[in-house]
């Protein structure tokens, strides 16, 4: 189903609604908004209201994009309310910042990504500025099988305390392969024969799956994508925006 299609009949839905509540209590004044109110006929049956509904809406055709938007809005905080907790969870070390922090910022991500790469000087501004900031990482490697075997390494970095040591090292080195990866490892001091036996785990794979299922569930198409508050932000959406939603969902919190 088109989720633009789907946002759009809501959306209309939405404004038929909050119209019908309007109409029936209408005098035919300016609306609190400056909207054009239309006066509502005396004796007005059910059946006559689709008519004065879409005369209101062809009258303030604004309000299409306002509900699409608003609607939009509340879908994303259900999706993102629903998950929230194993959303925000870490998988053992794959986290960097504050272990108390007010605000987390969840971030989904390829390391055979280029505008995953091109995101991290922005992660780590935000965590060298905000000492109540924590960022949750959570491998979804979707683009290549050196992809997902980076993923591996990286989570066993995690179990290792090294992750994010790893992490940039990884994305300082290039894209994933054989030679990228071993050195970053390298760089970050992990212990070759735990990667061996973590790559091997079954709960390693668990938590691949596990963040395939949560991008599902949230309806992202790619990466980057970070969840902050109850925000999903696609793509390397730079530093300001980042820090925009940080500040608005420490200011809902």
């Amino acid at each position: 189903m088109n989720v633009n299609r789907w946002i759009l009949g809501g959306a209309i839905a939405l404004i038929a609604a909050a119209a019908a509540f309007f109409f029936l209590r209408a005098d035919g004044s300016e609306a609190a908004d400056g909207q054009t109110a239309v006066e509502l006929p005396a004796g007005l049956e059910r059946a006559d209201l689709e008519i004065v509904i879409r005369e209101y809406i062809l009258a303030n055709p604004e309000i299409i994009p306002e509900a699409m938007e608003r609607l939009q809005e509340r879908r994303m905080v259900q999706m993102i309310s629903t998950v929230r907790d194993g959303l925000e969870t870490p998988f053992e070390g794959a986290w960097a910042g504050s272990a108390d922090a007010d605000v987390t910022i969840v971030e989904f991500f390829d390391y055979a990504c280029g505008f995953c790469r091109t995101s991290l000087p922005d992660i780590e501004r935000l965590l060298a500025e905000d000492d109540n900031l924590r960022i949750v990482f959570r491998e979804l490697p979707i683009l290549s099988e050196e992809s997902v075997d980076a993923a591996r390494v990286s989570l066993s970095a995690a179990r290792q305390s090294e992750y994010y040591s790893f992490h940039r090292a990884l994305f300082a080195a290039g894209r994933p392969g054989d030679a990228t990866i071993a050195a970053a490892q390298r760089s970050a001091g992990l212990n070759s024969a735990r990667v061996q036996r973590d790559i091997a785990d079954p709960a390693i794979e668990a938590e691949i799956r596990n963040n395939r299922e949560l991008a599902g569930q949230l309806e992202l198409t790619g990466t980057p994508a970070f969840v902050v508050g109850d925000r999903i932000l696609s793509g390397a959406v730079g530093y300001e925006r980042l820090k925009e939603a940080v500040e608005e969902a420490r200011r809902s919190s």
